[in-house]
């Protein structure tokens, strides 16, 4: 039944579609996080990272659920094209920093090759404009430990060297989402 129920969710989450406040041209707010990298506690300014390039954030509702599985796999595949195209990629959930170190380090999902970061609070992502579910109680995930955390809507922002929205992407599937990603950091690179 639990599993059902995460399927479920999960579904309802890929099906609603993002209601993000920022739009493009408006400011990014800068945030501040610990972020896990390959297993290794850092901390993650979005100021810092946009000094280097553009900077794609993906929200996302919970490490070791299966879209979200999925979604972190494919930046993980695609992170030399993100590079490429003078992209960085951090993800954004309401995991513990904890979760997240063996997210980040799990050679299924982000394979060391992504940066995730934790938003206990669901602060950054309401900064954002995202809606944040709360927690729903017995929820467990694809290894069947407790979730325990609220959940951030599933959207992605490309954010340019100067701080501002360039695109917005959500409402469709984590695979979409990521190929969707990488096709506006691609096109941003081509246009300089």
């Amino acid at each position: 039944m639990k599993t059902r129920w995460i399927a479920f969710f999960c579904a309802a989450a890929l099906a609603l579609p993002a209601f993000a406040t920022l739009e493009v041209g408006s400011t990014a707010p800068d945030f501040e996080a610990k972020a896990s990298l390959a297993g290794e506690e850092f901390d993650f300014a979005l100021s810092e990272a946009l000094e280097k390039g553009t900077v794609v954030v993906y929200f996302y509702p919970s490490a070791y659920t299966q879209g979200c599985n999925i979604q972190a796999r494919e930046f993980a595949v695609n992170m030399d094209k993100f590079n490429a195209a003078g992209a960085s990629v951090i993800g954004v959930s309401l995991d513990s920093i904890e979760r997240l170190n063996d997210f980040s380090a799990d050679p299924e999902y982000c394979a060391g090759k992504l940066a995730v970061a934790s938003d206990e609070s669901g602060e950054i992502a309401r900064s954002f404009g995202l809606d944040v579910a709360d927690a729903h109680p017995g929820a467990k995930d694809t290894r069947g430990v407790e979730i325990g955390h609220g959940f951030a809507e599933r959207t992605t922002f490309i954010v340019t060297p100067d701080g501002k929205i360039a695109g917005t992407i959500g409402g469709m599937s984590p695979m979409e989402n990521v190929q969707k990603s990488l096709e506006a950091v691609e096109s941003l690179a081509n246009a300089d």
